[in-house]
């Protein structure tokens, strides 16, 4: 990791359809890379191919991460705040980062895959009762931080992910330290948490500014992004977790991008 890169770099190990062992090199190649961040995500089933495919769960693989490498941020992208009792995940998330030596993020979101929720017996609700049942778990997870004993090893960053414009992003500009979306919503959304800066007093640049791509066409897709104000871009990778796009982006990210300067 280096201050002289135009943009952080992150990588996200999608745990399915994959083993253990494969998921262990992974992400300790990442960090050998120096990568800025690796993330998992917090799903019980595949998203894609055999929708019954091998799987894991995201905060048992997080812990092990944390042992396991020693200079990148780590962090799942992201978890589901209605999967954990809030200060249950407060304290999970803290244990974590004293694994990594304070270098956990604690990603969270409002959730929006049925199946999950569903076959471990969750309530799916619609998308505004999520995303109140997120707004109300925020405190309870600031409490529950600052009242452990001991605290988190770090700074231990809030990273809310999330488009909505009436909640998810103005929660992001009262409590977050991170944001993150998709890159192909990331413009767009961008402005809208920047509105909701300038309407509750937050200072816009206290907020880092994360997407992620699930494919690498080119330069001109990330200059693209940081133009747009993108300062951590974070690529989604599959088994066998080929670092060739890692390699790419971490050149991309060691120089100026088109444009700029």
């Amino acid at each position: 990791m280096t201050n002289a890169r135009a943009f952080k770099v992150g990588a996200w190990l999608v745990p399915q359809h994959t083993t253990v062992p494969n998921l262990r090199s992974a992400w300790r190649q990442m960090d050998e890379l120096g990568v800025d961040s690796i993330w998992l995500w917090d799903h019980f089933f595949p998203l894609t191919g055999d929708l019954n495919g091998a799987h894991f769960e995201g905060w048992s693989l997080l812990a092990a991460m944390a042992a396991e490498t020693s200079a990148s941020q780590i962090g799942l992208l992201v978890s589901n705040i209605e999967y954990r009792n809030p200060d249950l995940l407060a304290d999970m998330a803290r244990t974590v980062d004293h694994l990594s030596g304070g270098r956990t993020v604690l990603g969270l979101g409002a959730g929006w895959v049925e199946r999950d929720y569903e076959e471990y017996g969750y309530e799916f609700r619609p998308g505004r009762d999520r995303a109140a049942a997120f707004a109300a778990a925020l405190p309870r997870i600031k409490r529950r931080l600052a009242a452990l004993n001991p605290p988190p090893v770090g700074t231990m960053p809030l990273l809310i992910a999330g488009d909505g414009r009436k909640v998810m992003l103005r929660l992001a500009a009262e409590h977050a330290a991170m944001w993150n979306t998709m890159a192909w919503n990331f413009t767009e959304s961008n402005q809208v948490l920047n509105d909701w800066c300038a309407k509750v007093g937050r200072n816009p640049d206290e907020i880092e500014r994360t997407c992620f791509i699930v494919e690498l066409t080119g330069q001109k897709q990330i200059d693209e992004l940081v133009a747009a104000g993108a300062q951590h871009i974070i690529i989604q990778l599959h088994d066998p977790f080929d670092p060739g796009p890692v390699h790419e982006l971490l050149s991309y990210a060691s120089r100026q991008p088109a444009g700029v300067g």
